[in-house]
């Protein structure tokens, strides 16, 4: 018997092959893939769990508010009285600088020059009431014996001794005397009013003088340097920027049903965005008493609610000398106040600072 294997059946010229068997896919993969698919809904649920745990631990008491806000500080502008030319600006942007201190000089030469001739008039004045004085004891002295000589004649025509030409003569010496006498004293009031008016002019000129030395007017940090020296500026031209630091405030708004229980004087805390691990203590200094934020009707109790109030919440100026060097205005955070005094402020709301 022939065991040899038949040859393969040709159908029209092709040799029919076996079919291909599947490959099973490995068990191992799947698993990995379930595995993987479970170990990523865990770890969605623990963030998930993890975030509404922390929104409950921030979650704000009742009667407790808060509100994004801005650090701010008044700006003073530092500014030239009187026209002309800048000498030199001593003071650079971000310098702290004293109340006081001298920031920029103006070009005096002119009004130097002004005073000193101020100066001269002044003196002029002062001699000419010199000589007026010593006019006068002159014009006093022939006032008297001017009297004297008239006395003299007129005893002498009484008695038939003297003639009546030397009585007139006399006469008219006493009233050339007295003239005389009104002249000089005129002259010294002359020279008074003249020493005063001289005065006067040299200490316009002096406050000029002075005006042109600019200084800060109080405590705080040059935020902008707007001129150079050699500018010659108008009268009021801006020449820095200074940023008072005594007062820093953040400002909020909020709505009426926060802002009206809102006292001058209640306490508040303040977080700022770069450092929000740390609370600052603060009290409401202002309260707006008209809304910022006004639509076109307040009928309704939803449109009321849209009425927004602006609220400062200033910082302790003892705290604030402290960290003065690190104070920078514009840097945002939230602010947080009460409706009433007795409630307790959160734990981690409480004052902590750097």
């Amino acid at each position: 018997m022939d065991k040899t294997k038949p040859p393969p059946l040709v159908i029209s010229g092709t040799a029919r092959e076996p079919s291909a068997v599947p490959k099973k896919k490995p068990r191992k993969a799947k698993r990995l893939i379930s595995v993987m698919i479970v170990a990523c809904l865990v770890m969605l649920g623990g963030a998930g769990a993890w975030y509404w745990w922390q929104q409950q631990l921030n979650a704000l008491p009742a009667g407790l508010a808060n509100s994004n806000g801005r650090l701010e500080s008044e700006q003073v502008e530092i500014a030239t009285k009187y026209a002309g030319r800048i000498a030199v600006v001593l003071a650079s942007e971000g310098q702290m600088v004293d109340a006081g201190e001298v920031v920029a000089r103006m070009d005096t030469t002119e009004l130097e020059a002004q005073l000193q001739a101020g100066k001269a008039r002044v003196n002029l004045a002062e001699h000419q009431k010199t000589q007026a004085e010593a006019l006068i004891a002159q014009r006093e002295s022939e006032r008297t014996f001017a009297g004297q000589e008239l006395e003299r004649a007129a005893k002498l025509h009484e008695r038939g001794f003297g003639t009546g030409e030397k009585l007139d003569l006399a006469r008219n010496e006493m009233r050339t005397a007295q003239a005389s006498y009104d002249t000089a004293v005129a002259g010294l009031a002359a020279a008074t009013a003249a020493i005063a008016a001289g005065q006067a002019e040299v200490a316009r000129f002096q406050s000029q003088v002075d005006d042109s030395t600019l200084v800060a007017p109080r405590r705080g940090r040059i935020q902008y340097k707007l001129a150079q020296p050699g500018e010659v500026l108008s009268a009021g031209g801006r020449v820095l920027t200074l940023l008072d630091l005594s007062e820093v405030y953040l400002t909020i708004f909020v709505p009426a049903r926060v802002a009206g229980p809102l006292t001058i004087g209640d306490e508040a805390r303040v977080v700022l965005d770069p450092i929000p691990g740390y609370v600052f203590p603060a009290k409401v200094t202002f309260a707006a008493t008209e809304a910022q934020f006004t639509p076109k009707t307040v009928e309704t109790p939803e449109e009321r609610e849209k009425l927004m109030f602006r609220v400062k919440l200033t910082i302790d100026p003892e705290l604030r000398k402290k960290y003065e060097s690190q104070v920078k205005t514009g840097i945002r955070g939230m602010g947080y106040v009460r409706s009433n005094a007795t409630i307790a402020w959160p734990d981690w709301l409480a004052v902590k600072l750097p």
